[in-house]
């Protein structure tokens, strides 16, 4: 009964993280910033820091069913 929310958040996460990071890697090799007005090392750090926790939380609950 709980791994169908557990298998949709996992999979909620995954695709979040996979997505931002995807976006965030093409922006830094093209040269252009992840945020506006922001700092691109900065914006560029804290997009890949949410994204790899994204990733690592949506790995957590699709091993918790």
């Amino acid at each position: 009964m709980e791994s169908g929310p557990a298998i949709f958040a996992g999979l909620v996460f995954c695709l979040f993280g996979g997505g931002l990071l995807a976006w965030t890697v093409t922006g830094v090799r093209r040269g252009r910033p992840v945020a506006q007005g922001v700092s691109p090392v900065a914006s560029a750090g804290v997009a890949s820091l949410v994204s790899l926790i994204s990733l690592v939380l949506g790995v957590w609950c699709l091993t918790r069913f």
